[in-house]
């Protein structure tokens, strides 16, 4: 049985074996569970609506770098909850052929985001940096063309993975440096007493509306632990904001607040309430 309450259940995450959405499925579903590796974002959205999987990990945000836009654009049309999340130390390695050494690179592929996080070593390295679609995807296709003047920035899971080399550990520009997970599912999460709550919301355009908004949990004692904004993209400079706060939907406080914000929004949805992660180290 996981952590989710569920045997052996399917899990889709983007990206190749040796992903960090991997680590991250691995350090919260207790095995067995079935792995489903995805090419995009949306394909792991797919595949839950479809039914194909059980679950669907996917990153939400870097500590260093900040959202990931993507996740929260395929959050608004979604029907999947969020069922959990996931906190994950991100240590990035440079990873190349076996026979490749450091001063013969002269190409380093990755993620846009991993490629961001270690902007500072690649720099000193002088080298060209290509983004991909993937960590673990970078360090397969260098293992597949025999790249020897090439390296990826990924996981140590994924050069134990697809037998590679580590030239070097730990070469992200800040030690402290996290990815969110949220866990998606079709079913809710019950109160723990410890929990979040995740909610899109868009508001008439109107002075003080914003403020009126965050009023609504500002007047309970409800704890906003992140709100972030992104395009509706139906009318010039309007807004959706993502918002997360501490209590599940279903307390009492959190359930006058938001027929509060219900009130005052021209869209409202909720995405789930789920036990908080545990705290960052």
């Amino acid at each position: 049985m996981t952590k989710a309450g569920q045997s052996n259940p399917r899990i889709a995450f983007q990206g190749d074996r040796g992903a960090y959405s991997e680590e991250a499925i691995v350090s919260f579903f207790e095995r067995p569970f079935r792995l489903y590796p995805s090419k995009t974002l949306a394909d792991t959205f797919r595949a839950l609506e479809l039914g194909s999987v059980d679950y669907s990990v996917v990153p939400i945000e870097n500590s260093l770098e900040g959202s990931v836009n993507e996740t929260y654009d395929l959050l608004l049309k979604s029907r999947a909850k969020v069922f959990a999340e996931i906190n994950l130390r991100i240590n990035h390695c440079l990873i190349s052929h076996p026979s490749t050494e450091v001063h013969t690179i002269s190409t380093v592929f990755s993620h846009p985001q991993a490629l961001a996080q270690c902007r500072g070593y690649l720099q000193n390295l002088r080298v060209e940096v290509i983004p991909t679609y993937d960590t673990a995807g970078s360090v397969r296709m260098i293992r597949q063309r025999k790249l020897r003047d090439s390296a990826a920035v990924a996981s140590n899971r994924a050069a134990q993975y697809f037998k590679m080399k580590v030239l070097a550990k730990g070469i992200q520009d800040a030690p402290n440096n996290f990815t969110r997970f949220f866990v998606l599912g079709k079913a809710r999460s019950k109160e723990t007493g410890r929990d979040k709550t995740s909610i899109i919301f868009s508001l008439k355009h109107m002075p003080g509306a914003l403020y009126g908004a965050l009023g609504e949990f500002a007047s309970r004692d409800i704890n906003l632990t992140k709100i972030e904004s992104r395009p509706t993209r139906q009318l010039i400079w309007e807004y959706y904001f993502y918002l997360d706060f501490e209590r599940h939907q279903f307390d009492k406080k959190a359930k006058e607040a938001l027929k509060g914000l219900k009130g005052r929004a021209s869209f409202l949805k909720i995405l789930g309430s789920y036990p908080r992660a545990e705290s960052l180290p």
